[in-house]
């Protein structure tokens, strides 16, 4: 649509008309030949189209190829709406009869209170056009301007909807908008003092890294946010491992979190994984992506923002704290906020070496419902021995079927009194919950904000 919209813009006519088709799809006739793969059945009764139903994809341009075959003037065609355009309003006109009999002629139907112009200003795809320019109508503009700020699901989708189709009209929208949001976004001004909070959420997704900035007092149930950024990955960055993104998005939050609440206040950062502990170890873990280079610049300024300040009261905290997605805004107790024991990430299977791969256990968990129960199953493989065990039970979901699997792994490892474990999940819950949760967890009894884990 807006390529057209484009296109009619380069004529920079004076005079335009336009005509709608009427019935446009049920015009065509069907071959007798062609109607068996347009048939359905309804109530057990088999029933077929003699004319082409509405929404077949080929339809419009079997109205173009109709106005090509008869040789019609210069016009432009969005499905069954036709705009035609000239300098003179005799030469629209003549246009647009010659098109009309094209078209009447071809079998399709024309109402004449659909046809519009010759006229100087003219509507077409919904945007007015006068002397080759687009204009959005002024009642849009007012019906825009007049909607209140959405508060729920439907009205943020009617807005939504509303601007989303309009914005394309609007000579370079996106450079105009930038700073609108950038000023947009911060809601309230920054504040200070040793009872502001500022907690930076980072996560890495499948498409791209996304962080926000929080600040809460004293006497909030929620907090306020001060900003909201987000892109997609550059380059090699969609093939660093779930790590390197996580630290690439706490990386870039905590430099955009500076830039607004200032280099030397504290920040709580709250990743989807941890990701400190890699930070402090200043090394560069055996399987990675990124380059040294890049782990280096991650390393320096993260550790360099975490020393910021005295012990009790570094520049970085890590938090290990809900997504302000719930209805409260929540923060640990500072007894809470103590560096944790963590797992490792392992590196890939296929990069373990030969003796270690005896220590290495695939898991996985899944849930199903038979009849009105669910039914879960855990089941744990050995790619050394080429064995499999499994257990299953009711009443369950599938997180629940992943925890039982490892559990049955843990199980083998410490009957067998293995050194080390090896252990490979697909479910991100318990990658998170060894990397950063498990210790907390045990400390507080498995109980988490008085709910049981």
């Amino acid at each position: 649509m807006l390529e057209l919209q484009y296109e009619l813009e380069s004529k920079a006519a004076k005079w335009y008309a336009t005509i709608d088709i009427a019935n446009a799809f049920f015009s065509i006739p069907l071959a007798a030949e062609c109607r068996p793969q347009f048939a359905f059945t309804w109530r057990g009764v088999q029933y077929t189209w003699n004319r082409l139903p509405q929404g077949w994809k080929h339809s419009h341009g079997l109205i173009q190829a109709a106005l090509e075959k008869g040789e019609a003037p210069e016009h432009l065609q969005y499905i069954d709406d036709i705009i035609v355009w000239g300098n003179t309003a005799m030469e629209v006109f003549e246009k647009g009869e010659k098109i009309i009999q094209i078209l009447l002629k071809a079998g399709f139907a024309i109402k004449k209170s659909k046809v519009k112009g010759p006229a100087r200003e003219i509507q077409f795809l919904r945007v007015k056009w006068h002397d080759g320019r687009r204009q959005i109508p002024t009642e849009v503009i007012n019906k825009i301007t007049a909607m209140c700020p959405p508060t729920n699901k439907k009205e943020t989708q009617a807005f939504l909807g509303a601007i989303g189709f309009w914005r394309m009209h609007i000579p370079e929208y996106s450079q105009i908008i930038k700073q609108e949001i950038a000023h947009a976004v911060a809601l309230g001004p920054v504040r200070t003092g040793p009872d502001v909070k500022n907690v930076l959420y980072s996560a890495a997704g499948n498409n791209g890294l996304s962080w926000s900035l929080w600040q809460k007092v004293p006497g909030e149930t929620r907090g306020r946010p001060l900003g909201f950024w987000s892109r997609s990955y550059r380059g090699s960055e969609a093939n660093y491992t779930p790590t390197e993104k996580e630290i690439l998005a706490a990386y870039e939050g905590v430099q955009a979190a500076s830039e607004v609440v200032g280099t030397e206040t504290q920040l709580l950062l709250a990743p989807r994984l941890p990701v400190l502990g890699w930070m402090f170890k200043a090394e560069v873990p055996s399987t990675h992506h990124a380059t040294n280079a890049t782990w280096s610049k991650w390393i320096a300024l993260i550790t360099q923002r975490a020393r910021i300040g005295n012990p009790n009261r570094p520049g970085i905290l890590e938090i290990i704290t809900n997504w302000p997605e719930g209805e409260n805004f929540g923060l640990m107790d500072e007894e809470e906020q103590e560096q944790v024991t963590r797992a490792e990430e392992a590196p890939p299977y296929n990069q373990l070496p030969a003796e270690e791969t005896r220590y290495a256990l695939f898991t996985d968990g899944s849930c199903r419902i038979i009849g009105m129960k669910r039914k879960w199953k855990a089941a744990v493989w050995s790619p050394t021995r080429q064995v499999a065990q499994a257990t299953e039970g009711e009443g369950g979901s599938s997180q629940l079927a992943e925890l039982k699997a490892v559990q049955l792994a843990l199980d083998i490892a410490e009957r067998e009194k293995w050194p080390k474990l090896y252990l490979y999940t697909d479910s991100w819950m318990v990658a998170n919950a060894l990397w950063g949760w498990l210790e907390k967890w045990k400390k507080a009894n498995w109980q988490h904000r008085g709910k049981p884990i």
